[in-house]
């Protein structure tokens, strides 16, 4: 069963609708965020997995729409990427990057070790580090493009996604008794404090501010396709995502300042958020289940390991360098929740 590029969009909106009324009625994947196109692609995975076992029937998806839809995505990203308000963060943001960029490579490195470990593809353990922990579905799913392009691994978009929700769900579940652990005897910071140190209520996303976001993204596909033609044959080779985001950061921060434009961050939040779910609904049509079993149980063992990993790197590093202070147990707990779920 073939569907064209109409046909493909009408089941992500079908999927996206199953994983609203999942959320609604399964409270665990409400309390551990997971998102809707992934529960409702889960779904739909699980029926396409029964009707192949049943019939042989196999579900294939238009691509056409996936690219561009992940480079929105990514496009958003950048966009929201206010340098001014990263400097607002001071030392104490300066000093959470140092935290983080270690465990990064530390955890790549955790990741391909136990995949080599585990006689898999070293590939997988990317998949099962920093490219869908930090990164999440999005990321993942781009990367796994890359790989399934370069090196023929099959199913790894489908472990792309299983590990970037496991990894969500870990994060939420571990995050919490870290910082009760870490937060006994400690005094909260004072409440006047923390109100001064919040931003002003944004702005309630537009029509027109999401016309003016979807003009800048489009813009940026084109610059950030711009740039990957001009790298071509560079020493070291980015994805076409990141230079989509880059073109983000750039637009944001010098074009649109520049012309006078205001940028809404609510509609860039709405413009990205709708272009991410749209791909990953027709990301998780292509799942078969069936393809993933025997990669499974080794993904998980990596999985859970990573999540040992970053609760004692957090209690050891972060607390520790962050001031052993309440709000160094926050930003522990905040820490895990993103090394184990998504930046």
């Amino acid at each position: 069963m073939t569907l064209d590029s109409t046909g493909t969009l009408a089941l992500a909106a079908a999927i996206l609708l199953a994983g609203r009324f999942l959320n609604a009625g399964i409270t665990p994947l409400a309390r551990y965020n997971i998102p809707q196109p992934i529960s409702g692609g889960l779904a739909f995975a699980l029926i396409a997995a029964g009707l192949h076992a049943w019939s042989g029937l196999v579900v294939e998806t238009s691509a056409v729409l996936r690219g561009p839809l992940l480079l929105a995505f990514f496009a958003s990203v950048g966009l929201s990427a206010d340098l001014g308000r990263l400097r607002r963060g001071g030392p104490k943001l300066v000093l959470f990057l140092c935290c983080v960029v270690p465990f990064l490579v530390g955890q790549n490195v955790l990741g391909t070790g136990l995949a080599i470990l585990l006689d898999q593809h070293p590939l997988i353990g990317l998949i099962g580090g920093s490219v869908t922990l930090v990164g999440g579905h999005g990321t993942g799913a781009a990367y796994a493009r890359i790989f399934e392009e370069t090196h023929s691994l099959a199913g790894v978009m489908g472990l792309a996604m299983a590990s970037a929700t496991i990894g969500l769900v870990l994060g939420g579940v571990v995050g919490g008794p870290v910082a009760q652990f870490l937060l006994r005897g400690r005094a909260p910071i004072q409440a006047g404090a923390a109100a001064a140190a919040t931003d002003e209520p944004a702005e309630p996303a537009t029509t027109e501010g999401a016309i003016v976001t979807t003009c800048l993204v489009m813009f940026c596909l084109l610059l950030g396709g711009w740039m990957a033609w001009l790298t071509q044959g560079a020493p070291i080779a980015l994805p076409d995502f990141l230079w989509c985001l880059f073109a983000g950061v750039l637009v944001r921060n010098l074009a649109a300042p520049m012309i006078r434009l205001p940028v809404s961050d609510a509609s860039v939040d709405l413009v990205g958020s709708m272009a991410l779910a749209l791909f990953l609904a027709m990301t998780m049509a292509t799942i078969r289940l069936w393809e993933l079993a025997a990669l499974a149980g080794p993904l998980m063992v990596i999985v859970v390991c990573q999540a040992a990993f970053a609760v004692l790197y957090g209690i050891l590093i972060v607390y520790r360098m962050m001031g052993r202070d309440y709000e160094a147990a926050v930003a522990t707990a905040g820490f895990i929740g993103f090394s184990m779920g998504a930046t």
